[in-house]
């Protein structure tokens, strides 16, 4: 069974700084591409970024040069490092992935972006 769990989401203000965390259960992070999304209030939820399993990433516009996707093989845990946080990042960030043809999600993880 895979299960994913964020972490690390709160209150930070304008410009500043925050790591989400993605402790994956029932696979190995190295073999798979993981997601990470949010979803704004009133909004859809939208891709921020991914990591491949050879580790290519790739961001959305919106977060490119801000946010940053690696990964902790030890730990098997995708990370999501964000900084310059902009109100308009304020959103639940969630975990995602595709095993054997079945999407997973974890239950996200509320990141506000507020002075």
């Amino acid at each position: 069974q895979v299960q994913l769990a964020e972490s690390g989401g709160g209150l930070v203000q304008p410009g500043g700084s925050l790591r989400v965390s993605c402790v994956a259960s029932g696979i190995t992070i190295s073999a798979y591409s993981m997601r990470w999304y949010r979803q704004a209030p009133g909004k859809d939820r939208e891709l921020v970024g991914s990591i491949t399993n050879t580790g290519g990433t790739n961001y959305a516009d919106s977060v490119k040069g801000r946010f940053t996707i690696s990964r902790e093989y030890a730990k098997n845990t995708v990370y999501l490092q964000m900084n310059n946080l902009e109100p308009e990042d304020t959103a639940i960030y969630y975990c995602y992935v595709k095993w054997r043809g079945v999407d997973y999600w974890g239950k996200g993880t509320l990141v506000t972006v507020s002075s």
